[in-house]
């Protein structure tokens, strides 16, 4: 991987006489160039997004090479294993876009109208391929294609809310940024993943997700030499090549060596303190941070631990949404206390939290559950949790027959038996992994001062691992 300040990053002007020499004395066509562009793209998603957990894609292009790119990588994806939908508002009718969407057609990749696409999109896609405009775009974006790049932007809000979001992946420039000086307006998409293709663009300098890469191994020494191009080495068959660090570790973590990833000054609040630990996971790209471990212990004095999505955290706790007879709830009924934890590993960080549950008011839950896209509100309707069943198929069936009978309807009403939980926290507990394998830990424990709750912190000895995986 090649360090960011080692790469050529060209002007839009460069970039169009890159583009027509490689047209003109160099022989290229400009399918050969989409179908290298596309290939490129695609074999980056596959090289950080596996097929198995992001398996839905939705491809969207914009009338220019930009889209023709879209449409390749669509193609390349759907032979990867992805199923890919793919919306194309303005097609071009000429060759070779033409015989692209035709190619698409026979494979069955279905071609979505904006009308049909989800508001939220993350609601059914896992991925968002942003194959609208490139380096060539002037002005502000018109219709449809305004209304879809909010709607790409909205997506870094659900992230940053620790909602369940799809990941972004912008086609040489993110849709909406000037060429040269990026996202100006500031209300542009910020996309996890940048595929810069034959060179960065100015505007890449810009980018602050944590993947860049670039696809262009076909670039001839003639351009390279002409424009002083300074471009990493292509690993061995691959179309693509990472530019700048992985986000996870560095070199040293193969050897048991963590790099301290986060800031290490202590909040006097326990709950700063993780919401500045979760910023530096979402920063870091940690894949779903706010999954945790929800361990808790019925009557029986049995415990028992699952993984649940974390929906909001503030001054008041830690809040999940359940069914209220599932065997998590009748323990909390048992025992209304209960452990978390969360673990994100590329930063190499441990909180730990324990504390009181108590149900949240309906009025809470019936906000949360209005908020969720129509077939997420289906679910807990249908499955009675941790109950027994006779098949899958039940399930689905059941799904199915519920869908049909509020077809017609706007909303679904909650489910009594589902709503959410509150964890008032009462100890916190912080682990960072060091490079010296000397780790970081410090508590905090809530005590009553003069009516108020007080937080006390305790720095505790550094613990020296016997292994790189000691928490």
């Amino acid at each position: 991987m090649e360090s960011t300040e080692e790469i050529s990053y060209v002007s839009q002007q460069e970039a169009i006489e890159i583009d027509q020499m490689l047209m003109g004395p160099l022989g290229f066509t400009v399918d050969q160039l989409m179908e290298l562009a596309g290939m490129s793209v695609a074999s980056a998603i596959g090289e950080v997004y596996s097929p198995s957990e992001y398996t839905r894609v939705l491809v969207i292009c914009g009338p220019g090479n930009n889209g023709g790119d879209g449409l390749v990588a669509a193609r390349h994806l759907h032979h990867f294993g992805y199923k890919p939908s793919i919306c194309y508002p303005k097609r071009n009718t000429e060759p070779p876009f033409a015989g692209l969407v035709t190619q698409l057609e026979s494979l069955s990749v279905p071609f979505l109208p904006v009308e049909d696409l989800p508001v939220q999109l993350s609601s059914d896609f896992k991925i968002i391929v942003d194959a609208i405009f490139g380096f060539s775009f002037h002005g502000n974006p018109r219709p449809p294609f305004d209304s879809l790049i909010r709607r790409m932007v909205s997506i870094k809000t659900q992230q940053c809310t620790h909602e369940i979001a799809a990941v972004v992946i912008s086609v040489d420039i993110p849709s909406g940024w000037h060429v040269e000086e990026g996202d100006i307006c500031g209300e542009g998409i910020e996309p996890d993943m940048l595929v810069s293709l034959t060179a960065p663009k100015l505007c890449a300098k810009m980018f602050c997700g944590p993947h860049h890469f670039l696809g262009g191994r076909f670039v001839p020494r003639s351009i390279i030499d002409k424009f002083k191009l300074k471009l990493p080495s292509y690993p061995s068959t691959s179309m693509c090549v990472r530019i700048g660090n992985l986000p996870e570790t560095n070199l040293s973590a193969q050897k048991g060596i963590f790099t301290a990833s986060v800031n290490l000054e202590v909040e006097e609040n326990p709950i700063d303190q993780f919401q500045k630990w979760l910023g530096d996971a979402l920063e870091a790209g940690v894949k779903e941070p706010h999954y945790m471990v929800l361990s808790t212990v019925g009557k029986d004095a049995k415990p028992s631990s699952r993984m649940v999505s974390l929906e909001g955290v503030n001054k008041d706790g830690f809040v999940w949404h359940t069914n209220y007879r599932s065997r998590k709830a009748r323990e909390i009924s048992e025992n209304p206390h209960a452990s978390l934890l969360f673990y994100w590993g590329p930063i190499k960080c441990q909180v730990r939290v324990e504390g009181f549950v108590e149900q949240v008011s309906d009025e809470e839950s019936e906000q949360y559950f209005s908020s969720l896209p129509r077939d997420i509100q289906i679910r807990p309707t249908v499955s009675k949790q941790s109950t027994l069943i006779h098949g899958r198929e039940v399930l689905h069936q059941q799904y199915k027959e519920f869908e049909e009978k509020y077809h017609d309807r706007t909303s679904i009403p909650r489910p009594k038996h589902w709503g959410g939980y509150r964890l008032i926290p009462e100890f916190f507990e912080f682990w960072q992994g060091e490079e010296s394998q000397v780790h970081l830990k410090f508590r905090y424990y809530a005590e009553e001062i003069d009516g108020r709750r007080v937080w006390t912190i305790h720095r505790l000895v550094p613990q020296l691992a016997e292994s790189a995986s000691s928490l």
